[in-house]
């Protein structure tokens, strides 16, 4: 059993909403009139041919008929039914119908006294005035409530759907949430998605629902997909807090109030800076909406925590463009910590695009001690000095996710003098210098970003640059995909490093780092370039199909190259020359097109507990004045020999286990003098150890 009383709210709403859009039309006729007779006074009830008159639009009219027809049926009388259709309707089995509606009782004529007889009787009697309504009776809540009405049952299950729906589709968003609160059915119906997606995409322009589930974190999604039955209302309240950035409807929005009644709460600025200048006054929370446009020249200096983010159809980003010509397009200052800025581009534009009038200037330039979060963003900069984003000094602490910092003519990303951050989820290619640069003691967290077609280096660590890069993609770079320089310590770790135009990881100069359970493959030049001094750490990496070797070190270079596998190189898996000294242990080195292990040109290192085998040539080379030491290795199934001294090759070889050669297990000649000991050599189909030209050696032979 419902009670009646709901019905008053939404006949209140609707009566209202009809005032109003009534007075707005006979508002607009006014001023129509005025404009097409400005001489002369037209008459108001009948206007005269030659004055300009407008016919009420078709949603006006229907709204005006199908919303008195709902008034009607909440406040007909009995009086106004015919005495037979009530009998006809009123027999056994009779269902109801519209003029079965809820019996509207009236007052009698007031009178000065009015006794307590008439006082009961005016519950049920009718008078003809009828412009007062009785009281309804209090119903205590131990009672029960009364049996619906006629009229209230037709309106909650006769009512077709589509003539409901049909009336809430011209409420907007605080009307339809009144209606729900009618009755079970309303509250279904004014539910329902598409009148809310109607009402999101008047405010928002999305497309797609928005969702802002917490601070900082906007995503859109596909509303079949979503497990919430109504996820444009949902993302409605989610969103409703907040300013909007509409050139040229802010002033159409408050010379309406009528129109926009129940959106008291939102505010409409024609400028971003306007808007901030709202966030500095309190006039919101902070939330701003950049809505479709072009949007140049503003001065965005942010210090305050403000989220802002474009709002427009389809993809967003592309149709909320902000730039700049003069200036740094965002800065971010000391007290934007929990700023967020997302799905717009973001672009710095100078007419003068070289160096002689202008100082660096970038997209963004995020400052110290603040920690912004940029998302879903498109990034260009056509400036040849300062990078698209430059992140600097101490506490300088950003999330930049899911952008695109593209086609710069500069470094994409430039994270320096102590700056960290994270970094995410971005595209970033085809910039004139490197992808990304660290340098100064910056330590980024660099996390599944595509690095990919940079005219330069893709990944560029230098001058004690640090940083930790995962799962990253780094390819088609026209120089290395990873560079280390000058003391420079980054942690690469499960990234792709490939197809580089020459190599793919290149450490030079003090350079250090560590490489780790990387894939390095099909790179133009060797996978990995280690000289000039640098240490680092190759552990645990596959490197194969390179178009020459697999790890080159040389010119002085050291490191650790450990657990990695390597095969498949066009040149040797591992070269070592020009006095370089690394430690080569636990890889397995095989199906090389070359030999396995070359060392030459005076080479060293210690090379041990390694499996090297099936090479096209020998599994290790030693020659000209190289001295390594090779210590506990399986080298075998090798389609030459297995340990090839020649041309004054030297160094130890000990407790190796050489085996099923095509050639000889070990083969000197040409003034070598290794020292060869404690081996097992055996299965050679060209004998154990062949030596030639006299040459001197100490070994323990196995056969």
């Amino acid at each position: 059993m419902k009670s009646n009383i709901p019905f008053r709210c939404l006949s209140g709403c609707l009566e209202f909403y009809l005032f109003d859009r009534e007075r707005e039309h006979k508002q607009g006729e006014k001023e129509r009139e005025k404009q097409a007779c400005p001489s002369r006074e037209c008459d108001r009830q009948q206007p005269p041919n030659n004055c300009a008159t407008q016919v009420p639009r078709y949603e006006e009219l229907f709204l005006k008929n199908w919303v008195s027809f709902f008034m009607l049926l909440l406040f007909i009388t009995d009086d106004d039914v015919p005495a037979d259709m009530v009998a006809e309707e009123s027999g056994p089995g009779a269902q109801n119908s519209p003029y079965q509606l809820r019996r509207k009782t009236l007052l009698p004529k007031r009178t000065a006294c009015p006794t307590k007889s008439s006082m009961e009787g005016a519950s049920t009697s009718t008078t003809e005035n009828f412009g007062h309504r009785a009281k309804r009776a209090r119903v205590s809540g131990k009672s029960q409530d009364l049996s619906a009405a006629p009229a209230e049952q037709y309106l909650q299950e006769k009512l077709p759907d589509e003539v409901v729906l049909k009336i809430f589709s011209y409420l907007l968003e605080q009307d339809l949430c009144r209606a729900a609160c009618v009755c079970k059915r309303f509250s279904e119906l004014a539910n329902d998605p598409i009148l809310w997606k109607r009402l999101y995409m008047e405010v928002f322009e999305y497309t797609r629902p928005m969702m802002h589930p917490e601070p900082g974190k906007f995503y859109q999604i596909n509303p079949e997909e979503y497990e919430h039955p109504n996820p444009w209302k949902e993302s409605f309240q989610q969103l409703y807090k907040g300013a909007h950035v509409k050139p040229g409807f802010a002033e159409h929005f408050y010379s309406n109030p009528a129109r926009y009644k129940g959106r008291e709460n939102m505010l409409y600025y024609d400028t971003i800076e306007d808007a901030l200048g709202g966030v500095q006054e309190a006039h919101f929370d902070g939330l701003i909406f950049v809505h479709s446009g072009i949007y140049t020249d503003e001065w965005i200096y942010i210090e305050s925590p403000i989220t802002m983010i474009g709002a427009a159809p389809g993809k967003v980003a592309d149709k909320v463009i902000i730039e700049n010509t003069r200036d740094s397009t965002f800065v971010f200052m000391e007290g934007s910590e929990d700023a967020y800025v997302g799905y717009m581009t973001i672009r710095f534009n100078p007419d003068d695009k070289s160096a002689q009038h202008h100082n660096a200037h970038h997209c963004l330039e995020i400052t110290v001690n603040c920690s912004p979060i940029i998302d879903h963003c498109i990034i260009r900069s056509t400036c040849t000095v300062g990078s698209a984003v430059c992140v600097s000094g101490q506490g300088a602490c950003p999330t930049i996710k899911h952008c695109n910092i593209s086609d710069c003519e500069n470094v994409g990303l430039y994270i320096t003098d102590h700056a960290q951050g994270i970094y995410e989820d971005n595209e970033i290619s085809n910039n004139a210098l490197a992808g990304i640069w660290v340098k100064n003691h910056g330590n980024p967290i660099i996390r599944r970003n595509h690095i990919h077609h940079g005219r330069d280096v893709g990944v560029f660590t230098f001058d004690h640059g640090m940083g930790y890069f995962e799962s990253c993609n780094i390819h088609r770079n026209r120089i290395a995909g990873f560079e280390v320089k000058a003391y420079a310590n980054p942690t690469v770790v499960r990234c792709e490093i490939h197809h580089g135009q020459t190599g793919g990881i290149y450490v030079h100069e003090k350079g250090r780092g560590q490489f780790i359970e990387n894939k390095i493959y099909a790179n133009n030049f060797a996978g990995v370039w280690i000289t000039s001094n640098s240490d680092p750490t190759i552990r645990g990496n596959s490197i194969f199909n390179g178009n020459q070797g697999g790890v080159y070190i040389f010119g002085d270079g050291r490191g650790l190259i450990e657990g990695n596998d390597i095969y498949g190189n066009a040149l040797a898996g591992i070269q070592i020359r020009t006095n370089s000294c690394p430690i080569v242990r636990h890889n397995k080195i095989h199906d090389g097109q070359h030999g396995g292990i070359y060392v030459h040109e005076k080479g060293q290192g210690v090379i041990e507990e390694n499996e090297v085998y099936s090479n096209t040539l020998a599994g290790v080379w030693v020659t000209t004045g190289s001295t390594p030491v090779l210590r506990r290795n399986r080298i075998h199934s090798g389609k030459q020999v297995g340990v090839y001294f020649y041309d004054n090759g030297h160094g130890v070889l000990e407790d190796n286990d050489i085996y099923n050669h095509m050639y000889s297990g070990v083969q000197i000649r040409t003034g070598s003098n290794p020292k060869i000991r404690r081996n097992k050599i055996w299965g050679g189909q060209n004998g154990g150890i062949l030596v030639y030209n006299s040459v001197t050696q100490h070994c323990t032979y196995f056969m």
